[in-house]
């Protein structure tokens, strides 16, 4: 390479780094939302620190009288693969509601979210 390019890093990277690089994407993706725009979701370590969940808060009262922070969506990666869960929160339990190829595959979904199944 020419001085002054920048070069790849020496070595492999790893996986926490990639992990927290997807956290990134999934928080750039979310601010696309359409709907519930002016609420500030989070997202922390998924179920048993698997994946990704979304959190927000329930300013529509539909799950939360009260309004408060409640689970959204779990991005969980499996075998090269990104599975989308919705929260059931009569349950109280994930239900699987997409396998993608890609994490931007899933967060298209999540975030056009065109059967209200996240945002809710």
């Amino acid at each position: 390479m020419a001085a002054g390019q920048l070069q790849p890093p020496a070595g492999r990277f790893e996986p926490a780094a990639v992990y927290v690089l997807d956290r990134a994407r999934i928080e750039v993706a979310l601010e696309a939302r359409h709907r519930y725009k002016y609420v500030q979701p989070q997202v922390q370590p998924g179920p048993g620190g698997v994946g990704w969940q979304v959190l927000s808060p329930n300013c529509s009262r539909s799950v939360d009288p009260l309004g408060g922070i409640i689970e959204i969506a779990w991005l969980q990666p499996v075998a090269g693969q990104w599975h989308l869960h919705a929260h059931d929160h009569r349950r109280r339990a994930w239900v699987f509601k997409l396998r993608a190829a890609t994490l931007a595959d899933a967060l298209a979904r999540l975030v056009d979210d065109p059967l209200k199944e996240f945002w809710q």
